[in-house]
């Protein structure tokens, strides 16, 4: 049961990975993951992996958690290649619905995580400040023309990753404002699979994860209410970029991205601008229904849903 719910956990991961502006290290934190998934990623050490190399299998696996990483990253992986299409199919269909369900989510844990602060000082409201702005200014970036060579496929690689480690950025987001995000997307393709690519930009995700995740895992140790602050204003931030009534106000078509050619994405508009209004001025603006109960009611279900998964865990904690 145990590892049932850890590979569901994984699941959620994987799914809010694919949607531009949420991060799985939101859903990480949500579901009482995080600290866990970080002091696993830092045990992947030389000194653990050496157990490996000297027949010490068993140790190995102990030493870097791994039954928890291998259930989570399978998880992750099974949402990623199965849910694709859902995903799509939600933010193209029903985009105020799957917003008001991420904004609701993200505003719950947000306060849920502020609880977790053992003393609430005057640097921690610093943090939040500094959090948030920083959160809120990458959602109001633009796209930029970036080169396809190698090395800068690794270096998103590298900062995808470790913006997905952090509540409240995403490494689809941060993959999309590098003018990587459909780039990437056609590389992992069965159809047209880019080898070179993959294995670089993997690469590249993995020197990522194992160097910031032991820098966050330190900064959880020495200064955990500041980090904690700093997160939670990363996670505030983030609400700009799920609101649900928002409208395009420039985009471009990916034919000006560069030299790569995906009849796939032919007609593929990317966003450079949004403007988010309330509901009923969306429905002045845009001549749209703005959909206000069912937007309420998704995000009220998302607060529901938070909060149960948050009951059950403090529930085991206490029977412990």
């Amino acid at each position: 049961m145990k590892y049932l719910l850890l590979y569901i956990k994984g699941l959620a991961i994987g799914a809010v990975d694919l949607v531009p502006g949420v991060s799985g290290g939101t859903i990480a934190f949500i579901t009482g993951i995080y600290e866990e998934l970080l002091y696993s990623l830092r045990s992947l050490t030389p000194k653990n992996f050496k157990l490996f190399f000297v027949g010490k299998f068993r140790e190995f696996w102990k030493a870097i958690n791994g039954s928890f990483l291998l259930v989570l990253a399978l998880g992750i992986a099974t949402s990623i290649l199965s849910l694709v299409k859902v995903v799509k199919y939600m933010l193209n269909d029903h985009p105020i619905i799957t917003w008001s369900f991420f904004f609701g989510l993200i505003a719950i844990s947000t306060i849920s995580i502020l609880k977790t602060i053992r003393k609430f000082e005057f640097p921690m409201y610093i943090c939040f400040g500094v959090g948030a702005v920083i959160a809120y200014m990458v959602t109001v970036m633009s796209p930029a023309q970036t080169p396809n060579d190698l090395w800068f496929i690794f270096l998103c690689g590298m900062i995808a990753i470790c913006a997905l480690l952090l509540p409240g950025t995403s490494g689809s987001f941060m993959l999309l404002m590098m003018s990587k995000y459909y780039y990437i997307i056609d590389a992992i393709d069965f159809q047209d699979f880019k080898f070179d690519i993959v294995i670089v930009f993997i690469c590249g995700a993995v020197t990522g994860l194992l160097s910031f995740s032991h820098f966050l895992s330190w900064l959880l140790r020495k200064y955990h209410d500041i980090t904690i602050s700093l997160l939670a204003g990363f996670l505030f931030g983030s609400l700009n970029k799920v609101w649900p009534w928002k409208v395009q106000i420039d985009t471009f078509t990916n034919e000006i991205l560069g030299a790569w050619n995906m009849k796939r994405f032919e007609n593929t508009k990317i966003i450079l601008a949004e403007s988010n209004y309330l509901p009923n001025t969306f429905e002045t603006v845009t001549g749209d229904d703005a959909k206000l109960f069912w937007g309420l009611l998704s995000a009220a279900l998302a607060i529901t849903i938070y909060l149960t998964l948050e009951y059950i865990a403090r529930k085991k904690r206490v029977t412990k």
